[in-house]
């Protein structure tokens, strides 16, 4: 049989805990390392909804992107929003494994998933960083080109049909009809990167969560335009993405064919409606 320990150790050698930035909180939640592992379920963040779904299709062990306790905590008390969650997922049986920042600047990370889901090609780290694991595809955003060029009005067609869809839509700022051919991403908030995306020739830069003051300034500079996709949707193509690679290493494992997996479309960012006005 294939158990948790297993999988926890296919995840580190993808994305080693010891690339995590300084502040985060990767690895394992919660599970016993020898119970075995059925089902493996897939997911941006460890809400309710989607603990409810683990438990629902029977999942014994949740990988999530986000953590569940980023900032660390005293107590797993059930009376506790997150502490409710442990207590769950440890009497359902489903194990919780984070991998957050190890993840977005590696191979087969999150950043290099937005920038395959729109497209792009000869694609290189927006800020390498080739000391994390010994690597010039390691880093933090991806910058590639598009194969053919296109206005931005249709670039922003273009990602709106290439990344899943969520309330919040997608916001561009900048000059709808200029030409965009090469591109920078950075999955999740990105305004950190505005300077590279501009060191790098990026036409248009896509990403999530960016502050007004820093968007307008970076644009009245004459940056390249910009396209906020939304947190969530700015990490879901990384899910698939690790499932399956997941599953391609567990094959070589005594058992691992018999091991499914399911990626969650649960929408977490915490806006249900946006209104036009």
């Amino acid at each position: 049989m294939i158990t948790v320990a297993e999988v926890v150790g296919i995840l580190d050698a993808l994305y080693p805990p010891a690339t995590r930035a300084g502040w985060d909180a990767v690895g394992p939640v919660c599970g016993h390392p020898e119970a075995e592992v059925r089902l493996i379920g897939y997911a941006i963040d460890p809400t309710t909804a989607v603990v409810d779904e683990a438990i629902a299709r029977g999942a014994d062990l949740l990988v999530t992107h986000h953590p569940l306790y980023l900032r660390g905590t005293s107590t797993v008390y059930a009376e506790t929003a997150k502490g409710a969650l442990v207590h769950r997922l440890i009497e359902s049986g489903c194990a919780l494994v984070v991998a957050h920042t190890n993840a977005d600047i590696a191979r087969h990370g999150v950043s290099e998933a937005l920038a395959a889901a729109l497209g792009l090609v000869d694609v290189q780290p927006l800020v390498p960083d080739a000391a994390a694991r010994g690597s010039d595809e390691v880093g933090s955003g991806r910058i590639g080109r598009l194969a053919a060029p296109m206005t931005l009005r249709d670039f922003a067609s273009h990602t709106s049909r290439s990344l899943p869809s969520t309330p919040a839509g997608i916001r561009v700022g900048g000059d709808l009809d200029q030409v965009v051919q090469v591109v920078a991403v950075s999955g999740g908030a990105g305004d950190a990167y505005l300077e590279a995306a501009v060191a790098a020739g990026a036409d248009a830069y896509v990403t999530a969560d960016l502050r007004h003051h820093y968007a307008t300034e970076h644009l009245a500079a004459g940056g390249p335009a910009l396209l906020d996709v939304g947190h969530w949707a700015s990490e879901w193509p990384w899910l698939p993405v690790v499932a399956q690679v997941v599953a391609d290493r567990l094959v070589g494992l005594e058992g691992g064919d018999t091991v499914g997996s399911y990626v969650s479309a649960i929408v977490t960012d915490p806006w249900t409606l946006h209104l036009a006005r």
